[in-house]
Formats: C-alpha cells, sequence, structure tokens
C-alpha cells in the first residue's frame, strides 16, 4: 500500500483538474467552514486563557510566565508545522531548524506542565489552563495548514 502526504494528494488534484476541468469532486482546498472553526478555536483558547489569567489571584510575574508560555507554544507549533510541510514538499529546511522547532515545542509543554504542577492553584484551575493551552497549540497548527493549502491551491 502506498502512502501520500497531503501536499502530494494536492499536487495531483491540481494537476488531474487542469487535465479535466469538469471534474471538481477532488477540492482539497480548505472549507470556509473548517477554516473559520479553526479561526474559532484559536481566538477561544487564546483569549480564555488570557481571560484566566486575568482574573487569577498569582504574583503578576507568574501571571506573566504563563503567558509567555502560551506564546512560546505557539510560535513553536507554527515553526514546526511549517518545517514540516517544507520537508514534505522538497523545501530545504536544516536540520538544526528542524529540531531546534521540535524542541521548542517540547519545551514550552514541558515549561506549562512544570509551572502548573508546582502551582498554588485548584486542580480545576490547572485543568482549564492546560485544556485553553492545549487548544490554542492544536488551533495555531491547524490555521497554519489551512492558510498553507489554500495559498498553494490558489497559486495553481
Amino acid at each position: 500500500m502506498e502512502y501520500k502526504f497531503s501536499s502530494d494528494l494536492i499536487e495531483e488534484t491540481v494537476k488531474d483538474s487542469k487535465n479535466n476541468k469538469s471534474d471538481k469532486s477532488l477540492n482539497l482546498k480548505p472549507s470556509p467552514a473548517f477554516m473559520s472553526a479553526s479561526w474559532t478555536a484559536l481566538l477561544i483558547g487564546m483569549v480564555s486563557y488570557c481571560i484566566g489569567l486575568w482574573n487569577a489571584n498569582m504574583a503578576l510575574n507568574e501571571k506573566g510566565y504563563y503567558f509567555t508560555i502560551l506564546l512560546f507554544g505557539l510560535f513553536s507549533v507554527i515553526s514546526v508545522q511549517k518545517s514540516v510541510r517544507d520537508k514534505l514538499e522538497g523545501i530545504p529546511v536544516t536540520e538544526l531548524y528542524y529540531g531546534i522547532s521540535w524542541f521548542t515545542t517540547l519545551a514550552a509543554i514541558l515549561l506549562l506542565i512544570i509551572g502548573l504542577w508546582n502551582a498554588d492553584l485548584e486542580l480545576s484551575e490547572k485543568g482549564f489552563y492546560g485544556m485553553a493551552f492545549t487548544l490554542s497549540l492544536y488551533a495555531a497548527i491547524a490555521v497554519q495548514k489551512n492558510t498553507r493549502d489554500k495559498k498553494f491551491i490558489d497559486q495553481q
């Protein structure tokens, strides 16, 4: 069984659609509904996390730590998604950058876990921050993928 990456499928679909204009059955462009859902999830995750920090009964430096971890995590997962996609599409990516992207993603997650583990918060608050953080990271990956897919298909 042969496995194909999404970029290969997109390329084949674009080539097929150019050869056969009447066949519109394989449209791999992200749907507006999925793009909206991804952006909405990203905003809900980030805003919820920030509102939770704003209302939290903790020192300002602790709030700054958790906010920085959110920004660090978002940048890291977008960097991982971009470097993985670049590698799949044959765009050169240095192994150093690829490795650093994965390292920083794991570091952001680990730093959040350590911070929450040692925080003087209720278990429900810890769960809230963990879930909002996870939602934000996943949504950031989805938004980046949708943006890249849309741009790739629009350029064809």
